[in-house]
């Protein structure tokens, strides 16, 4: 039986239009109730990826607890350079939010452990599962994990090169030739986002889906993306891999508030999100798919 492993960024309302010196608002916990209730009508357990201010958010701290008391979610940690302290200046020739990996180890380190302990305090677990902010990792960044516990990382994203997308000092990471497989990095578990290139009819505007149906594309298992025929597709090709036991669902926790994200601004924009989803578990759970965290996805392996 394969895993079908939810993770979610759990962050800020609308980092993506985020402007230095706002203040972040986490109004986007009071909305997540909804959807854990949606995973838990079948059977799914999210891993809600934690970061800095929503760890100091009490909605999301109690609601936190009492989901992990049932058994019923995975607290990991989920790490913003740019916003978690202690803070230091880089110096580059880019204006974008800085990744982790742009800093000093030491300040890598710093930084991770202030979050980490946070989580712990306030929550009262140790995280094991990780994704890094901006999906940017590298060996130095590995390594840190490996010496906090974290035993598996959830960053790599197959088939994408982010290194057009900048930081201060540097571009992403350059996942294009990363396998879509499970492998050990460092001594860490890498279970890549669930991403699939294939050529379609399915996701986006016509001229959008003439192009991909020449050229094909990758198609996420992500809501923001990808449309509910495009992530059907996906579970049904991954039905077909025998050296593939998962498939790994994302989404932000502010893209379940309208206006949380740039791409579900209305309350009519999240309802349809949710008829998107809730259709997406129940294929899933139609063709045989398991709830699973990532914690347990790791058990499974070892």
């Amino acid at each position: 039986m394969k895993s079908f492993i939810i993770t979610v960024d759990t962050e800020g309302d609308n980092l993506w239009e985020y402007k230095e010196g706002e203040e972040i608002r986490t109004q986007n916990a009071n909305y997540l109730p909804r959807f854990q209730n949606l995973c838990e009508k079948y059977g799914f357990k999210p891993v809600y990826l934690t970061n800095y201010e929503m760890a100091k958010s009490t909605v999301f701290i109690n609601y936190a607890k009492e989901w992990l008391a049932r058994g019923a979610c995975e607290i990991g940690i989920h790490l913003h350079a740019w916003n978690n302290p202690p803070f230091y200046n880089l110096d580059g020739a880019y204006n974008g939010n800085p990744y982790l990996i742009e800093y000093p180890e030491n300040v890598m380190y710093d930084k991770f452990k202030v979050l980490y302990d946070l989580i712990v305090e306030k929550i009262g677990v140790k995280p094991t599962s990780h994704r890094a902010g901006r999906w940017a990792m590298d060996d130095r960044y590995f390594k840190i994990l490996k010496e906090f516990g974290v035993l598996v990382d959830c960053s790599y994203t197959p088939g994408i090169n982010w290194s057009h997308i900048k930081g201060i000092t540097m571009g992403g990471s350059d996942y294009s030739k990363e396998s879509t497989s499970v492998t050990i990095i460092n001594g860490v578990m890498e279970v890549p986002t669930t991403i699939r290139y294939y050529k379609s009819l399915l996701n986006g505007s016509w001229k959008h889906r003439i192009k991909s149906i020449f050229k094909g594309e990758y198609v996420w298992l992500r809501p923001a993306m990808s449309s509910l025929a495009g992530m059907k597709r996906i579970l049904d090709i991954v039905d077909n891999e025998p050296d593939v036991d998962f498939v790994e669902f994302m989404l932000h926790s502010s893209e379940v508030m309208p206006n949380g994200s740039p791409y579900f601004r209305t309350e009519e924009d999240i309802e349809r999100e949710y008829k998107t989803i809730e259709a997406l578990f129940a294929y899933a759970r139609s063709k045989g798919y398991e709830g699973c965290t990532l914690a347990e996805y790791y058990k499974k392996q070892v």
